[in-house]
């Protein structure tokens, strides 16, 4: 693009991208209920038009192109604020799942022309190759191209799946060697804690579903250090959701990583008890956040990361409303880490198997709960963007479809929540099997849809080891 979008008067006309991003996903959504030919989709297919058309012409060619997690109009990075986020989030992930990396408006547009694109895209996840599908489709329209994902980064030697097992379990190793470190009254590399935690954050970044997966896998029985780094990559993820930048991520990372370092002085004998705790151990498990503030401020220096670790480490226990623990005189407002640190640290606890209680909650029924706890212990905006992000049917859920199959998720859908993607373990016969990936969301000739959940189920009646499935 030329230099004519260094001028501020044309810096405010590419505000209109963003527009254009959200319309374009109004556009696909509204598809995915009705017919393109139905009023509610002509009607968001106009207004899309109609914004493309402005954007032409005041330039010739209109590129609107996916980089990494960044939508471009002609080379301008398109930024957008919070009440977007959803819909840009369902666009890229739309763009990733049909390989698809451009749309480019040569000239004006016609709302014919979107609805051939809207076929096209809402035809080819099913495709052996999504983007040839739509290129065939597309070929005919005069004004409109496509063109291939581009990969931002270098293919690496290691497939996803690995890259993220291997991040997961060093993040693991890195919070047992620091406990250890601690209680051995050795000094402690925080920054090698950093690199850990950008890892975690470009993974996010990259790889959402596999990370998020990674934490769905409660068959350990090192909970202390799974549940830190369980929390730091929850964390991540809800804060990538709010809108987080990078370097802010990474700060909320390391801060969550550290949120339970009071538990290390707590006796053993009362950590690791089986059975329930009596009024004297649980005043002394309710001291591990002043323990924790101690300990952190024993680390380094004292730096604005350091502060803000120990703040969360004070106050995730304390709720929403102020109703937890430690109980302090004045009211104040929960700061935002805290506040997200929480959510992340109560969803892991009720979903892991830990000495006291050897059978975890299914997802499902843990995300119920929390909903309960909306507007007294969590924060009621940010469960809703949490409940949106693991979904209502959570990864690693056991699901019994309406065709008499057994599944697990292992992806979910943010756009239609209860139509996830799941990994068939169990066929209609009741037969293990090796295991093959349905999306929920597909359908058959009729335009119905061929699976759909009826109910969840409990694994550990099935003796499912979800590590063998989700690993």
């Amino acid at each position: 693009m030329d230099n004519r979008t260094d001028n501020k008067e044309d810096i405010e006309r590419f505000k209109t991208g963003k527009d254009l991003v959200n319309q374009l996903s109004v556009v696909l959504r509204t598809s995915h209920i009705h017919d393109p030919d139905n009023v509610a989709v002509t009607s968001v297919i106009d207004k899309f038009v109609s914004l493309v058309n402005v954007l032409v012409g005041y330039e010739r060619v209109i590129s609107l192109e996916l980089r990494g997690e960044y939508f471009y109009i002609n080379d301008y990075r398109i930024r957008y604020s919070l009440e977007y986020l959803l819909n840009f989030d369902f666009l890229i992930r739309e763009f990733k799942k049909r390989e698809l990396g451009s749309l480019v408006f040569k000239d004006k547009i016609t709302a014919e022309e979107v609805k051939v694109l809207v076929r096209a895209l809402l035809s080819s996840p099913y495709a052996e190759s999504p983007f040839d599908a739509i290129a065939e489709r597309m070929s005919d329209t005069r004004n409109m191209s496509v063109e291939k994902l581009k990969k931002v980064v270098e293919e690496r030697s290691l497939e996803p799946r690995k890259m993220v097992k291997k991040t997961y379990f060093n993040a693991v190793s890195y919070a047992r060697g620091v406990i250890n470190k601690i209680k051995g009254g050795e000094k402690v590399n925080i920054k090698k804690a950093k690199r850990v935690i950008e890892s975690m954050v470009d993974q996010i970044l990259e790889e959402e579903q596999l990370l998020l997966g990674m934490t769905a896998i409660k068959d350990y029985d090192e909970y202390t250090y799974h549940h830190s780094v369980n929390v730091s990559i929850l964390s991540i993820a809800l804060g990538q959701r709010v809108g987080l930048n990078r370097k802010t991520l990474t700060e909320l990372g390391m801060v969550a990583l550290f949120h339970d370092i009071g538990k290390m002085d707590i006796p053993n004998e009362i950590l690791n008890k089986p059975s329930n705790f009596n009024d004297s151990e649980w005043n002394i498990i309710r001291k591990h956040p002043v323990w924790g503030v101690k300990a952190l401020l024993k680390l380094k220096k004292l730096d604005p990361l350091t502060i803000k670790s120990a703040i969360v480490a004070f106050e995730h226990h304390m709720n929403f409303d102020r109703s937890g623990y430690p109980r302090v005189k004045k009211n104040f407002e929960l700061d935002f880490f805290s506040k997200i640190v929480s959510l992340a640290d109560q969803y892991d606890a009720m979903t892991s198997a830990r000495v006291y209680s050897r059978v975890p909650m299914a997802p499902d029924k843990a995300l119920s709960i929390m909903m309960e706890r909306s507007n007294t212990q969590l924060d009621p905006l940010l469960l809703k963007f949490f409940v949106n992000m693991v979904g209502v049917f959570p990864i690693g859920t056991l699901v019994m479809l309406n065709t008499k199959e057994l599944g697990l998720v292992c992806e979910s859908n943010q756009v239609f929540p209860a139509k996830p993607r799941v990994l068939i373990i169990i066929d209609e016969r009741g037969n293990r099997i090796k295991g093959h990936v349905v999306d929920l969301t597909e359908k058959d000739g009729k335009d119905l849809y061929i699976r759909s959940i009826l109910k969840t189920m409990d694994p550990n009646k099935y003796r499912i080891n979800l590590a063998e499935y989700l690993l």
